[in-house]
Protein backbone atom coordinates (compact mmCIF):
# COMPACT_ATOMS: atom_id res chain seq x y z
CA UNK A 1 0.00 0.00 0.00
CA UNK A 2 1.53 3.32 -1.02
CA UNK A 3 1.75 6.33 1.29
CA UNK A 4 -1.17 8.23 -0.28
CA UNK A 5 -3.40 5.16 0.00
CA UNK A 6 -2.45 4.82 3.68
CA UNK A 7 -3.16 8.52 4.18
CA UNK A 8 -6.61 8.07 2.66
CA UNK A 9 -7.35 5.15 4.97
CA UNK A 10 -6.33 7.21 8.02
CA UNK A 11 -8.53 10.09 6.83
CA UNK A 12 -11.40 7.64 6.30
CA UNK A 13 -10.97 6.39 9.87
CA UNK A 14 -11.13 9.95 11.22
CA UNK A 15 -14.21 10.86 9.18
CA UNK A 16 -15.97 7.63 10.13
CA UNK A 17 -15.13 7.92 13.83
CA UNK A 18 -16.25 11.53 14.05
CA UNK A 19 -19.60 10.80 12.44
CA UNK A 20 -20.17 7.55 14.35
CA UNK A 21 -19.49 9.19 17.69
CA UNK A 22 -21.13 12.51 16.87
CA UNK A 23 -17.88 14.35 17.55
CA UNK A 24 -16.16 17.26 15.88
CA UNK A 25 -14.06 15.92 13.01
CA UNK A 26 -11.08 18.18 13.66
CA UNK A 27 -11.06 17.23 17.34
CA UNK A 28 -11.00 13.55 16.38
CA UNK A 29 -8.12 14.29 14.00
CA UNK A 30 -6.20 16.08 16.74
CA UNK A 31 -6.85 13.34 19.27
CA UNK A 32 -5.74 10.62 16.85
CA UNK A 33 -2.53 12.50 16.11
CA UNK A 34 -1.74 12.62 19.82
CA UNK A 35 -2.97 9.24 20.99
CA UNK A 36 -2.58 6.63 18.28
CA UNK A 37 0.35 4.78 16.82
CA UNK A 38 -1.16 5.01 13.31
CA UNK A 39 0.60 7.74 11.39
CA UNK A 40 -1.63 10.68 10.53
CA UNK A 41 0.29 12.28 7.67
CA UNK A 42 -0.02 15.79 6.34
CA UNK A 43 -2.00 14.39 3.43
CA UNK A 44 -4.45 12.67 5.81
CA UNK A 45 -4.94 16.01 7.54
CA UNK A 46 -5.33 17.81 4.21
CA UNK A 47 -8.10 15.39 3.20
CA UNK A 48 -9.93 15.69 6.52
CA UNK A 49 -9.71 19.48 6.58
CA UNK A 50 -10.78 19.65 2.92
CA UNK A 51 -13.82 17.47 3.55
CA UNK A 52 -14.78 19.53 6.60
CA UNK A 53 -14.42 22.81 4.65
CA UNK A 54 -16.51 21.61 1.71
CA UNK A 55 -18.81 19.20 3.51
CA UNK A 56 -22.08 20.93 2.71
CA UNK A 57 -21.30 21.09 -1.02
CA UNK A 58 -19.95 17.54 -1.07
CA UNK A 59 -23.04 16.14 0.62
CA UNK A 60 -25.31 18.00 -1.79
CA UNK A 61 -23.40 16.69 -4.82
CA UNK A 62 -23.34 13.12 -3.51
CA UNK A 63 -27.08 13.12 -2.82
CA UNK A 64 -27.85 14.69 -6.19
CA UNK A 65 -25.84 12.11 -8.13
CA UNK A 66 -26.52 9.00 -6.04
CA UNK A 67 -29.77 8.22 -7.86
CA UNK A 68 -32.39 8.13 -5.15
CA UNK A 69 -30.13 7.48 -2.17
CA UNK A 70 -30.05 10.10 0.55
CA UNK A 71 -26.91 10.31 2.66
CA UNK A 72 -28.92 9.02 5.65
CA UNK A 73 -29.80 5.79 3.81
CA UNK A 74 -26.19 4.99 2.96
CA UNK A 75 -23.99 2.91 5.25
CA UNK A 76 -21.83 5.22 7.37
CA UNK A 77 -18.59 3.93 5.91
CA UNK A 78 -19.90 4.55 2.38
CA UNK A 79 -20.79 8.12 3.33
CA UNK A 80 -17.26 8.67 4.61
CA UNK A 81 -15.69 7.12 1.51
CA UNK A 82 -17.91 9.19 -0.79
CA UNK A 83 -17.12 12.41 1.07
CA UNK A 84 -13.40 11.68 0.87
CA UNK A 85 -13.54 10.58 -2.77
CA UNK A 86 -15.67 13.54 -3.81
CA UNK A 87 -13.24 15.95 -2.15
CA UNK A 88 -10.27 14.42 -3.97
CA UNK A 89 -12.16 14.35 -7.26
CA UNK A 90 -13.61 17.85 -7.12
CA UNK A 91 -11.19 19.91 -5.04
CA UNK A 92 -7.73 18.32 -5.15
CA UNK A 93 -6.10 19.08 -8.48
CA UNK A 94 -2.99 17.10 -7.48
CA UNK A 95 -4.89 13.82 -7.89
CA UNK A 96 -6.05 12.71 -11.35
CA UNK A 97 -9.81 12.17 -11.47
CA UNK A 98 -9.50 8.50 -12.37
CA UNK A 99 -7.19 7.92 -9.40
CA UNK A 100 -9.63 9.58 -6.99
CA UNK A 101 -12.46 7.35 -8.22
CA UNK A 102 -10.30 4.22 -8.23
CA UNK A 103 -8.93 4.81 -4.72
CA UNK A 104 -12.40 5.41 -3.27
CA UNK A 105 -13.69 2.27 -4.98
CA UNK A 106 -10.75 0.33 -3.57
CA UNK A 107 -11.48 1.57 -0.05
CA UNK A 108 -15.08 0.42 -0.46
CA UNK A 109 -13.83 -2.99 -1.56
CA UNK A 110 -11.82 -3.44 1.65
CA UNK A 111 -13.92 -1.53 4.18
CA UNK A 112 -17.57 -1.92 3.18
CA UNK A 113 -20.15 -4.28 1.72
CA UNK A 114 -19.94 -6.29 -1.50
CA UNK A 115 -22.30 -3.83 -3.23
CA UNK A 116 -20.46 -0.70 -2.11
CA UNK A 117 -17.61 -0.58 -4.66
CA UNK A 118 -20.05 -0.53 -7.57
CA UNK A 119 -22.25 2.07 -5.87
CA UNK A 120 -19.34 4.35 -4.98
CA UNK A 121 -17.79 3.98 -8.42
CA UNK A 122 -21.14 4.92 -9.97
CA UNK A 123 -21.69 8.02 -7.84
CA UNK A 124 -18.14 9.29 -8.26
CA UNK A 125 -18.21 8.41 -11.97
CA UNK A 126 -21.29 10.58 -12.41
CA UNK A 127 -19.62 13.39 -10.46
CA UNK A 128 -16.55 13.06 -12.64
CA UNK A 129 -18.66 13.49 -15.79
CA UNK A 130 -20.37 16.64 -14.51
CA UNK A 131 -17.35 18.06 -12.69
CA UNK A 132 -16.73 20.84 -15.26
CA UNK A 133 -20.29 22.13 -14.79
CA UNK A 134 -20.14 21.92 -10.99
CA UNK A 135 -16.96 23.94 -10.61
CA UNK A 136 -17.63 26.79 -13.01
CA UNK A 137 -17.33 29.59 -10.45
Amino acid sequence: MNSRTKARVRALEVLFEAESRGQDTLEVLHRRRLHTSALITDYSERIVRGVVERDEEIREYVETYSKGWTMDRMPAVDRAILRLGAWELLYNDDIPDAVAVSEATGMARTHSTDDSPRFINGVLGRLQKVKPTLLTD
